[in-house]
């Protein structure tokens, strides 16, 4: 008898996190077969309670002997607990889909958007990455034009929300918003990076750094988009380059995003028809109308939206797009979920 008949023992890691709570929402409704469910979280976490399926269930310590008798783990807990604890659970037969930036270019680890390269999991050997979340949404909606006409560059700007920092970082952004309405100094102690020595307002601001800057002068999160985007297409040589940018936005992330395609003169029409096929994509790009996808619309939806479907005025083969999806859910826990139920589907799990 198969797990699909069983049923699977299913652990989350960092379940009382922000991502972690929107994996818990999802694998309610998902099609995983769960029979047994363990929460799993830091020590200071540990004895809350959280309700799945109408029951509730007490928060364990994450320790490797948690996961005996698991067959699917979900990371979301940093990468360092990553880099500790998902060898453990992989050497006691789980299989691990990690939502962290510990394994995503790792050769040995596919790096997984169901969308773009469901295939890549058939190479797993026990660790699946989940990629960044402005990557997530940038490649499902640049796999469609790959497939149809082939990509030669993509150059990518984002306007990423203060929630892919943190709750902490929501948390100030609000404090901060207040005080500038109520004429009071503002304290900034989180944001761009936490463990670095400045840090500036997000309120009525808008912060050119994602994470901690490199040798080359790009960040650490624009070498990921870059990186991730490459590995995931499986085309070392493709010219990708970003700027990320912190705006005062709770949740959702926003990005205009510059392709020239392998061919020309390719009619927009067609572009909206191709991506308006495409699984896990909407397109919303109506000017006349004033269509077009925004964060507080893309908030508790999976899809990943795409608008502002344009060719560019000197490049023939070039356009511009503007992609939005909830960076929690698309770009986190939903990527996460449908990796797992992509391994059940193709009978990738551990019996």
């Amino acid at each position: 008898m198969g797990l699909e008949q069983e049923g699977l023992h299913v652990a989350v890691v960092g379940a009382t996190g922000a991502v972690g709570r929107q994996m818990i929402s999802l694998l309610e409704a998902s099609t995983l077969p769960i029979k047994t469910l363990s929460l799993l979280a830091s020590a200071r976490s540990a004895g809350q309670t959280q309700t799945f399926k109408g029951k509730d269930f007490t928060i364990k310590e994450a320790t490797p002997e948690a996961f005996e008798g698991v067959h699917l783990a979900l990371f979301s807990a940093g990468g360092s607990i990553s880099k500790q604890l998902a060898p453990e659970a992989v050497k006691r037969g789980a299989v691990v889909v990690d939502n962290t930036s510990a394994y995503r270019m790792d050769p040995d680890v596919p790096l997984v958007v169901p969308e773009v390269n469901e295939h890549a999991l058939q190479e797993h050997q026990g660790i699946i990455a989940n990629p960044n979340c402005s990557t997530i949404q940038m490649v499902a909606a640049l796999e469609p034009l790959r497939q149809s006409y082939g990509l030669k560059r993509v150059i990518v700007s984002t306007y990423q929300a203060v929630s892919g920092a943190g709750l902490s970082a929501v948390e100030e952004m609000q404090h901060q918003s207040q005080a500038v309405l109520n004429g009071e100094p503002s304290e900034a102690h989180i944001l761009p990076v936490k463990g670095e020595p400045k840090h500036y307002q997000i309120a009525y601001n808008a912060v050119p750094q994602i994470d901690t800057f490199q040798d080359n002068d790009y960040t650490f999160e624009e070498m990921k988009m870059t990186n991730e985007t490459k590995k995931i297409m499986e085309n070392a040589d493709l010219p990708v380059s970003a700027t990320c940018v912190r705006l005062p936005i709770n949740t959702g992330h926003a990005e205009s995003v510059y392709v020239e395609l392998d061919q020309s003169n390719v009619d927009t029409d067609n572009i909206k028809s191709v991506l308006h096929d495409a699984a896990g994509v909407t397109v919303q790009d109506d000017p006349s109308e004033q269509r077009y996808p925004m964060p507080v619309q893309a908030v508790g939806e999976k899809d990943v939206f795409v608008g502002r479907i344009r060719q560019d005025l000197d490049m023939e083969n070039g356009y511009h797009m503007w992609v939005v999806s909830d960076n929690l859910l698309k770009g986190a826990a939903w990527n996460s979920v449908q990796i797992a139920e992509t391994l059940v589907k193709r009978q990738l799990l551990n019996n």
